[in-house]
């Protein structure tokens, strides 16, 4: 069994499924969860074919008992927890005097509810591993977007602004307690969540997952002294603003 165990949400692919392959790499147990069985068991199958110590667990984000179902699986396979990724999200265009409110809530309720309703039921795990050897983290995935809001993601904005207000909030309240939160804003990453825009913006011009997945590296070797609350990932020319489209 490993000594650290991290738990990923959003895990199937993409920057969920880059962290989980590095967080592996590095020793750590991971759960990880997405909402398609199917396509998650084929992404835990894929680490664990690596070496990787994976148990996977199917959720829906927006329902509640799933989620706690989730962490109480994770604790039942490893009774810790050192990372938390609240890393599920949707997002979905459309024009703000024609919003479908089926979307509305959708957003709402996997990228915003899920993180603090997760956050809620993972932070004794965390203190415990805080006050163990003080750090544990939580990385929430945020957006460029929550930066600025953007035309035709005007709820997926709203949602991704509100991680990083939330991000803030719960360092302020478990400041000494060693746990660190992170909030990640990164522009266009070379995702499936990408794909609507790269008629315009190229996957090969676009950020990688891995980078992403580095960034969790780097938090994790700081000290319990280095708080990072906040880490924005630019193409080049991009500016937090104004993405590059171009």
């Amino acid at each position: 069994m490993a000594e650290k165990a991290a738990l990923i949400t959003g895990g199937s692919s993409g920057i969920g499924l880059a962290i989980a392959r590095a967080l592996g790499e590095d020793g750590y147990g991971l759960t990880l969860s997405a909402r398609r069985p199917e396509k998650l068991e084929a992404a835990a199958e894929e680490l664990r074919s690596g070496g990787l110590e994976v148990q996977s667990v199917a959720a829906n984000m927006a329902d509640e008992d799933n989620l706690q179902g989730l962490v109480a699986k994770h604790k039942e396979r490893y009774g810790r927890l050192d990372v938390l990724i609240n890393n599920a999200g949707v997002g979905i265009g459309e024009a703000m005097d024609a919003l479908t409110t089926k979307y509305v809530d959708m957003q709402l309720g996997v990228n915003l509810r899920a993180v603090i309703l997760m956050t809620r039921e993972c932070l004794p795990l965390l203190k415990e591993t805080g006050g163990e050897h003080g750090k544990a983290l939580i990385v929430n995935t945020a957006s460029i977007s929550g930066k600025a809001g953007q035309p035709w993601l005007s709820v997926y904005s709203a949602t991704k602004a509100a991680v990083i207000g939330f991000s803030q909030a719960t360092q302020k309240e478990i400041a000494g307690q060693g746990v660190q939160v992170t909030a990640f804003a990164p522009a266009f990453v070379d995702t499936p969540m990408t794909e609507f825009v790269k008629e315009q913006v190229a996957a090969e011009a676009m950020i990688r997952p891995e980078d992403i997945a580095e960034a969790v590296r780097f938090l994790l070797r700081t000290s319990p002294n280095c708080l990072v609350p906040e880490i924005a990932f630019l193409r080049p020319g991009d500016t937090i603003d104004t993405p590059d489209l171009g």
